[in-house]
C-alpha cells in the first residue's frame, strides 16, 4: 500500500506536466492571426507526413521508393539539363515535408549523375534547401519551436550558436546521419549572421553531398540498374530489396531525428533550472 502512494505522485506529476504542455500546445491566444496561419499550415504538413509514413511503413513499404522513382529521378533525367533546375526546386522545397528529407533526395543524385555528378548537383540543392528552411523559420518559425520544446531551449540554442557560430554549422552538416533541414530550421529560430551560416552549410554540405551520393550510385549499380528505372520490369525481390534499403536509412534518419529533439528538450529543461538556480 505505501509503495502504491509514494508511486502516484510522480505519475500524476507527469499526468499534469503532459496535459500542461498539451494545452500549452494547442494554445493560439497570444499570437496574430498570419502566425496562427503559418501554425495551422505547418500542423497540417505535419499530420500529412505522418499518413504518409504510416502508409509506407505498415501499409505498402514499397510506396515512398516508388514515388521518388517515378516522380522525382525518372523525370530529373529525361529532362536533361531542365532536369537540373528541376531538382534543385525540388530539393529547395522538400525541407516542408517530413517524409522525404534532404539526405534521401541527395542519395537519388547518386542514382541519376552518378557519384561526382550527383555529389556537385547535391551541393546546389543543398545551399538552395538550407537557405529556403533558414528564412521559412527566421519570419515565422520561432513561436512554433517555442511551443515543441519552450523557450528555455531556444534560449540554450540562441547562446550556443553565440559561442560556436559557424563552426557548430559545418560539424552538424558534416554528420551524415544527423538530419540536414532541422539543422536549417534550427539556424534561423536564433540570431545567426546569414554569411556566417550560408559558408558553414556550404562547407559541411560538400562531404555529406558526395557521401550520399556515392551510397545512392552504389545502391543501383549494385543491382545492375541504370535511369531512367522501369519499376515494371525489374523484379519483385529486386524492388522489395531497393525499398528495403530505402526505408532503412529513412528509418535511421528519423529515428536520430526524434533522438535529436527529445535530448534538446531534456537538455533545455536543464538549461532552464540551471539559470533559476544562478538567480
Amino acid at each position: 500500500m505505501e509503495e502504491n502512494k509514494t508511486e502516484n505522485p510522480s505519475k500524476e506529476s507527469f499526468s499534469l506536466k503532459l496535459k500542461a504542455y498539451l494545452k500549452n500546445l494547442f494554445n493560439f491566444s497570444q499570437y496574430n492571426k498570419k502566425t496562427i496561419i503559418y501554425i495551422i499550415i505547418f500542423i497540417a504538413l505535419v499530420v500529412f507526413s505522418v499518413f504518409l509514413l504510416y502508409y509506407n511503413y505498415f501499409v505498402d513499404s514499397q510506396f515512398l521508393y516508388r514515388l521518388v522513382i517515378n516522380w522525382f529521378v525518372n523525370p530529373v533525367f529525361e529532362l536533361g539539363i531542365f532536369g537540373i533546375l528541376l531538382f534543385i526546386l525540388i530539393m529547395a522545397f522538400q525541407g516542408l515535408l517530413v517524409p522525404i528529407p534532404s539526405e534521401l533526395v541527395l542519395l537519388a543524385t547518386g542514382m541519376i549523375w552518378g557519384v561526382f555528378g550527383g555529389g556537385i548537383f547535391g551541393v546546389i540543392g543543398s545551399m538552395a534547401a538550407a537557405i529556403l528552411c533558414f528564412y521559412v523559420s527566421k519570419k515565422g518559425g520561432r513561436p512554433i519551436a517555442e511551443k515543441l520544446v519552450g523557450k528555455s531551449a531556444i534560449n540554450m540554442a540562441d547562446h550556443f550558436i553565440h559561442k560556436y557560430g559557424m563552426s557548430a554549422i559545418i560539424i552538424a552538416r558534416f554528420l551524415p546521419f544527423v538530419a540536414f533541414d532541422p539543422i536549417s530550421y534550427a539556424s534561423g529560430l536564433v540570431d545567426m549572421d546569414v554569411k556566417k551560416y550560408s559558408i558553414g552549410s556550404l562547407i559541411g554540405s560538400i562531404p555529406r553531398a558526395f557521401f550520399y551520393s556515392w551510397l545512392g550510385s552504389a545502391l543501383i549499380i549494385s543491382y545492375g540498374v541504370e535511369p531512367p528505372i522501369n519499376l515494371e520490369e525489374l523484379p519483385f525481390a529486386v524492388i522489395d530489396s531497393l525499398s528495403s534499403t530505402f526505408n532503412a536509412i529513412l528509418l535511421i534518419i528519423l529515428g536520430i531525428l526524434v533522438l535529436m529533439f527529445v535530448i534538446y528538450y531534456v537538455i533545455g529543461k536543464f538549461y532552464e533550472k540551471k539559470r533559476k538556480d544562478q538567480t
